[in-house]
């Protein structure tokens, strides 16, 4: 099996790990890098739950294999935490209870983060449209659609979003 030297930096921290050459972004992020907010539901990017940020991109990260973005600045769910402390977008999640069963929340963050640093005053309808590429398979959508708008009240993620 033939291998390659990955290098990227996620989260802030820097991790080079000589990897098979197939072996998927979301695995090397889960295996490698430790980030286990990166979820993968349906293996074939229909989901949503392994959204991450490629170089400020959002990108399903089982599709992509670790060698093709090598170099990368890689933003997952937990690089939303500062100093241990939620995320006002995370926070809003929390606080309107649209955590559901968790297990598409941090594309559903990732996702969000992203559409609020384009739209940082989204109408409804926005947000659902910004978040129609993610799925969750447990109920409605009202209380994350709920927690996005609160979170864009709030400014949680500036204009261009954080860096």
């Amino acid at each position: 099996m033939d291998t390659c030297l990955v290098r990227m930096r996620v989260n802030g921290r820097p991790v080079e790990r000589e990897v098979p050459a197939r072996k998927l972004l979301s695995d090397f992020l889960r295996e490698d890098a430790g980030a286990l907010g990166v979820n993968v539901g349906c293996e074939q990017g229909v989901c949503g739950s392994c959204t991450v940020l490629v170089d400020g991109v959002p990108a399903r990260a089982c599709l992509a294999f670790a060698v093709q973005v090598d170099g990368a600045e890689i933003r997952t769910v937990e690089g939303l935490t500062t100093d241990g402390s939620l995320h006002p977008l995370q926070q809003a999640f929390h606080d309107h209870h649209a955590l559901q069963c968790g297990f598409c929340t941090p594309g559903m963050i990732i996702t969000a983060y992203d559409f609020l640093a384009r739209h940082p005053r989204p109408s409804i309808a926005e947000i659902r449209e910004a978040l129609s590429g993610n799925l969750c398979r447990c109920t409605g959508y009202q209380q994350i659609v709920e927690a996005v708008q609160d979170a864009a009240r709030l400014g949680a993620v500036p204009e261009g979003g954080e860096r």
